[in-house]
């Protein structure tokens, strides 16, 4: 399934998105938010009491496996691979694979006879793919 950007699907996909936590600092701050913490804290300390920068700190720390959104050609190349999936990945669909895992995931893979590892990849990509 493909999104156009101008529906109110792919409007409330992408508030959903930019709604996640990057981190444990995202969840630390909605958390004191909604228990009044942030308030109080902001009412003693003032306006500038170093509450973004412990965030951003905590979420580069603690960074939660988000990934950065498929370019259209990358999708539509998952979207072909999951629907075929072949029995044997041939070394330029695990090279192709890899990029796209690469670059989405801030990771440098490289290529695996590993069988286990080629999986867990595969399957992290589907998991993005199917969030679509």
């Amino acid at each position: 399934m493909k999104l156009d950007k101008r529906t109110k699907e792919y409007k409330e996909w992408k508030a959903k998105q930019d709604n996640k936590s990057k981190g444990l600092g995202d969840t630390v701050a909605k958390v004191t938010k909604a228990t009044g913490i942030y308030k109080a804290v902001k009412f003693i300390a003032g306006e500038d009491c170093g509450c973004d920068e412990r965030k951003e700190k905590l979420n580069k720390l603690f960074a939660y496996d988000v990934p950065k959104c498929l370019e259209e050609n990358e999708y539509n190349y998952l979207t072909r691979f999951f629907n075929n999936m072949p029995a044997t990945l041939s070394v330029d669909s695990q090279k192709q694979l890899l990029a796209i895992h690469n670059r989405i995931f801030e990771n440098k893979l490289q290529i695996s006879s590993c069988t286990s590892c080629v999986k867990s990849m595969i399957k992290r990509l589907k998991k993005v793919v199917n969030e679509y």
